[in-house]
């Protein structure tokens, strides 16, 4: 078992490979605050590694045996293959060479209190509505994000006390490295086919996780999700249950209402340590946010934090960047990019905004891994039907290699045969071109997926 300490000196020097992903640049961030020498890698540049290289970080762009000069420790993400020349020169030292999901859960370990928001959807937001609650409130922990919060100014917060946030990723099993103190479980849906078999494997993997709780942790489930349901016999703490409408969770959310904007309201009920009962807003629209608050509000009372002050802080989120985020306006329209990219994740962004828009709904969709894509085809075409049209550009292929048995064209296909409006288009410029020539005022445009589309939101509105 891989072990990481703070105090342990024989380590001074840390490589990564992969450095401009949102998680290793975070952890990258927060090594070099704790005084290694942090140098890295990555296929492209990007302002992520002109961040780096803003804090005194080495950063090379391509991925070079040559890169690897005489680490002390190597930390590669899950996207980089066994073939990579990097990875393969850093295997044949001395040093651990380690992925980012075991260094997480070895880091974890210097903090009394760390905890682990997972789930196949919102964990980002849920992580980064923890993060404001804490900030303010004093406590200074130490954050991890997937996604950039303007209250800590980035992806990572280097705290000075005992507490340490972040998101627990099921990826490639990666949450089976991972002992937090408090462990939230959002949601367990199918996705990552490219490396789990099915449901199932899913299910049983985030069983694994619940296993390696201790007696003396908590863990904060969604048991209106019925994937979640089986974890609930295999914890061994303290187990928090939450639910709308559910009298059996330990947390009841009811009185769930909207403004005309589309702003969720609603109460949450509780007997659990003087909870009481309480009302809260939020600043967010969104159905599938009421959930990912709830979390977020039970989390940190569950810590200790004042329920005035998280119904003030709740109420004042206003989102990660690049959730369902405003870039700006063209010819009267409102431009906006979202980092939805699953169906269910999909299906709920465009519900939320369908229910108030005024003119048109445009999506551009960047479908992500050609394996996602193949796998749940069904599900995407299925996804859009709040859209008054969907442009869907090349799959964005991420950690893969380029698969002919599915394209974009696809996808396309299936949402015509589901009455949606629906064509190509391979290239962002393009796509920008078609968009500008046919917005209207009051229409909304939203970009979307992991890879890149902000990048197509933002030449719009240039």
């Amino acid at each position: 078992m891989f072990n990481f300490d703070y105090k342990d000196k024989n380590i001074k020097k840390v490589h990564f490979i992969g450095i401009g992903g949102i998680s290793m640049s975070g952890i990258a961030q927060l090594l070099n605050f704790h005084g290694y020498e942090v140098s890295g890698s990555d296929r492209d540049d990007s302002e992520t590694l002109d961040n780096l290289r803003s804090l005194g970080v080495k950063v090379h762009v391509g991925q070079r045996k040559e890169n690897i000069e005489d680490p002390n420790l190597v930390i590669y993400t899950d996207a980089i293959l066994d073939d990579n020349e990097e990875l393969v020169r850093a295997r044949q030292l001395s040093c651990p060479v380690v992925s980012r999901g075991v260094f997480l859960g070895a880091l974890m370990k210097n903090y009394k209190y760390s905890m682990g928001i997972s789930g196949s959807h919102g964990k980002s937001t849920t992580t980064s509505m923890i993060s404001k609650i804490l900030v303010e409130a004093d406590v200074d922990p130490s954050i991890l994000l997937g996604g950039k919060l303007d209250e800590i100014q980035g992806n990572m917060h280097n705290g000075k006390s005992e507490y340490f946030l972040t998101e627990a990723c099921e990826f490639k099993g990666n949450i089976l490295y991972y002992y937090p103190s408090l462990a939230v479980i959002l949601n367990i849906d199918e996705d990552h086919l490219d490396y789990y078999k099915d449901i199932n494997h899913i299910v049983s993997t985030f069983i694994g996780y619940m296993k390696n709780l201790s007696e003396d942790s908590k863990a904060i489930i969604n048991i209106d999700d019925e994937n979640c349901l089986p974890l609930l016999e295999h914890i061994k703490g303290d187990i928090i249950t939450f639910g709308v409408e559910n009298e059996k969770a330990t947390y009841n959310i009811t009185d769930v209402d909207f403004d005309e904007v589309g702003h969720p309201s609603f109460n949450i009920t509780s007997d659990r340590n003087g909870f009481g009962r309480h009302h809260f807003n939020l600043g967010i629209i969104g159905r599938y946010n009421i959930y990912n608050a709830a979390a977020a509000i039970i989390t940190s009372f569950e810590t200790g934090i004042d329920i005035e002050h998280i119904k003030n802080s709740i109420s004042n989120y206003h989102n990660l960047h690049r959730r369902m985020e405003v870039v700006g306006e063209y010819n009267g329209a409102m431009i906006m990019t979202d980092y939805g990219h699953h169906p269910t994740e999909i299906n709920a962004t465009m519900s939320a905004l369908g229910e108030h828009k005024k003119g048109r709904l445009i999506c551009a969709f960047q479908p992500h891994t050609y394996s996602r894509t193949k796998h749940l085809l069904n599900d995407f075409a299925n996804s859009f039907n709040d859209c008054d049209e969907v442009i869907v550009t090349e799959i964005f292929a991420a950690r893969e290699k380029f698969d002919p048995s599915i394209h974009s064209i696809d996808l396309v296909e299936k949402l015509r045969e589901n009455g949606v409006n629906a064509i190509y288009i391979k290239t962002f410029e393009e796509a920008c071109k078609y968009i500008r020539e046919n917005v209207k005022e009051e229409d909304t445009v939203i970009t979307t997926g992991c890879g890149n589309p902000d990048v197509l939101a933002k030449m719009i509105v240039k």
